[in-house]
C-alpha cells in the first residue's frame, strides 16, 4: 500500500487507516484479529483507536492483538483522548492538562506499549484554555509517550488557532501533525474552513467515516438490512442522517460510476476521498474481516477525471458568504 507523510512532517502511514470504533462491542477477538492480520498483510500501517472505544477495550484488544500477530515496529498507533462519558453535555470534553495525561497513560497501559506514534484531542474543550490542552500535547512528545500529536473534531478557527499556536515556539513546542475530522461525499463540511486551515498550515486530514456510516456502499438503497449498523438500536440514530432524498441522489451517482468502472460502490466512494486534496489517510471502520477486505481493494483503482468531476458536482456543498468562494455575491 501507498504510504503518505501526515501533514509537513516526517511521519508516513499507509493511505488508507484502520478503526477500531467498533472492536470490544460490535467486533469481538477473532475478527478484530482477521481484521489486524489482513490490514498488515495488505501493507496497512495507520491503526486508529481511542480511550472511548469500547469503554477502553478497543485499546486493550488492539494492544493484545498487536503484541501476537504484528510486529510494534509495523504499525503507527494512533489514539485519541479528551472525550467522557458524562450525561451532561457541557462535560463532554475535558482538555485539562491532567486529565489529558492521565488518559494517555491509561491508554499506553491498554495498549501495552511505551508509547504512541500519534496522539490527538478527541475534540475541543471551551471550558479549558487551549493552551493548557496544547502543553499537553507538547508534554507527551517531549516525555516519550508520544511521537506526534494532533486533534480531532475542530472546527475551522480552533484547528487554526491550534496549529498557530503550536508553531509559534518551533523546538519548544510540538507542531500538529493531523486533524481527524468527517469527511465523505456525504459530508464535505470539512471543505468550507477546515481542509483550506489545514492545507495551508501543514496539517494532514484522516478523514472518518470516508463511506458516509456506511450508506456510500449503498447497502440501504432498498431499506434497512439486517445485521447492517442501520438496523442496530445503538448504531441506528448515527447512520439515520444520512438516509434522506440528498444523499439518495449521491449514492445513485456512486452506484452509477461502479457500474462504469466495474467496480463496487464502496470503491468508487473510497477513491474519491482517498484522492482529495490535504487528504492523508481515511480511516476505515470495519466490522469483519470480509468488509475491511473490500475496501482495501480500492488501492489499485484511481478515478478518472470525468467520474471525480461528476461526483463533485452532484455531492457539491453550499458555500456561501463568508466561506472560500465569494464568486457568487
Amino acid at each position: 500500500m501507498e504510504q503518505r507523510h501526515l501533514g509537513s512532517t516526517g511521519l508516513r502511514v499507509s493511505r488508507i487507516g484502520l478503526g477500531t470504533l467498533t472492536w470490544g462491542r460490535d467486533t469481538d477477538e477473532h475478527e478484530a484479529a482477521e481484521q489486524l492480520k489482513a490490514f498488515w498483510e495488505a501493507g496497512g500501517t495507520l491503526v486508529d483507536t481511542a480511550d472511548v472505544y469500547g469503554g477502553g477495550e478497543a485499546e486493550y484488544l488492539l494492544g493484545q492483538l498487536a503484541e501476537r500477530l504484528v510486529p510494534r515496529r509495523d504499525l503507527v498507533l494512533s489514539t485519541k483522548a479528551g472525550s467522557v462519558p458524562d450525561p451532561d453535555p457541557e462535560r463532554r470534553f475535558d482538555g485539562s492538562r491532567g486529565h489529558l495525561l492521565a488518559a494517555l497513560d491509561a491508554s499506553l497501559e491498554r495498549l501495552g506499549t511505551d508509547y504512541v506514534d500519534l496522539w490527538q484531542v478527541h475534540a475541543y474543550d471551551p471550558w479549558t484554555p487551549l493552551e493548557e490542552t496544547l502543553q499537553a500535547l507538547d508534554i507527551a512528545v517531549t516525555s516519550g509517550r508520544a511521537r506526534y500529536v494532533g486533534v480531532a473534531n475542530f472546527c475551522g478557527w480552533q484547528l487554526a488557532k491550534a496549529a498557530t499556536w503550536q508553531l509559534s515556539a518551533p523546538g519548544t513546542r510540538a507542531r500538529l501533525a493531523g486533524t481527524q475530522m468527517e469527511y465523505s461525499l456525504l459530508q464535505r463540511g470539512v471543505e468550507r474552513e477546515v481542509l483550506p486551515a489545514a492545507r495551508d498550515l501543514g496539517v494532514g486530514l484522516l478523514p472518518s467515516s470516508p463511506l458516509g456510516r456506511g450508506v456510500l456502499t449503498g447497502k440501504y438503497r432498498s431499506g434497512v438490512p439486517a445485521g447492517s449498523r442501520g438496523a442496530s438500536d445503538h448504531m441506528a440514530p448515527f447512520v439515520e442522517p444520512y438516509l434522506d432524498e440528498s444523499a439518495r441522489r449521491i449514492v445513485d451517482a456512486v452506484t452509477t460510476a461502479a457500474d462504469g468502472l466495474a467496480v463496487t460502490p464502496l470503491q468508487v466512494a473510497l477513491a474519491w476521498v482517498r484522492d482529495r486534496p490535504g487528504v492523508t489517510a481515511p480511516v476505515v471502520g470495519a466490522r469483519t474481516a470480509r468488509q475491511l477486505t473490500a475496501a482495501l481493494s480500492v488501492e489499485s483503482l484511481s478515478l478518472p477525471d470525468e467520474i471525480r468531476r461528476a461526483l463533485d458536482d452532484v455531492s457539491a456543498p453550499v458555500h456561501r458568504y463568508p466561506d472560500q468562494d465569494w464568486s457568487t455575491l
